[in-house]
């Protein structure tokens, strides 16, 4: 976030410089630097996948992500999000699945996202009761992500945490970070949901901590040969 914000810092500055020099920029100029939109189109059922599935896991395998397990209170009615129907919510209690595609999206308003597979048995629920908390996993929760990854199991089973404070979803114990978010938005990507959240609350337990890396199909940290 810092980041973010040293960057929009940077920007402001260079467009300040510009103006003092008498050189255009986009902010003097918006309709002149808008670029022509793509021409977007359906893909028809006939036609076939650009690229072969496996080659698409193989070659993105590549790019390191964190790994957080989104969860979810126990939902009793309210809205539902994505296309899930109340008989699609499955068994009661708190929801939950393992997450890699949990990405920042805005800092104002404070919004954050992650992609779920449509064929998701956990989404449904989670939709259900509108809001979620990211926990972001340590080095030291592999086994705890496995157990959130499998599917029809009791993920929750000796798993230790309290309640987020502003929606009540699963804050886990040991997690480095979370953020408590409801449902601002679902959006369709292919065979999967983009879910977008606002933030409502959100911090830290230990920030020393290493974060838990996901890459080629294993765990790994910053650690030199890390892969666990």
């Amino acid at each position: 976030m810092e980041g973010m914000m040293g960057h929009a810092g940077m920007a402001a500055t260079v467009v300040r410089y510009l103006r003092s020099v008498g050189a255009p920029t986009t902010a003097d100029h918006p309709a002149e630097a808008a670029l022509p939109r793509p021409h977007l189109r359906a893909v028809r059922e006939d036609e076939r996948a650009p690229v072969d599935a496996a080659e698409f896991r193989r070659v993105l395998g590549n790019f390191a992500t964190g790994v957080t397990v989104v969860t979810a209170p126990a939902a009793h009615g309210g809205a539902i999000h994505g296309g899930a129907t109340p008989e699609a919510t499955g068994p009661a209690g708190p929801a939950g699945f393992a997450c890699q595609s949990f990405a920042s999206l805005s800092l104002d308003p404070p919004l954050v996202s992650f992609m779920v597979a449509r064929t998701s048995t956990t989404w449904p629920r989670i939709a259900r009761a509108g809001v979620f908390c990211v926990n972001v996993l340590g080095a030291d929760q592999g086994a705890l992500c496995r157990a959130f990854a499998v599917s029809g199991a009791d993920k929750f089973a000796g798993v230790e945490y309290d309640a987020a404070p502003v929606t009540g979803s699963p804050r886990l114990a040991g997690a480095p970070a979370w953020i408590d978010c409801a449902v601002h938005a679902v959006h369709t990507g292919g065979d999967h949901l983009i879910v977008v959240g606002r933030v409502a609350a959100l911090g830290t337990a230990d920030e020393s901590a290493a974060p838990l890396l996901f890459h080629q199909g294993k765990f790994g940290d910053f650690t030199p040969h890390g892969s666990r």
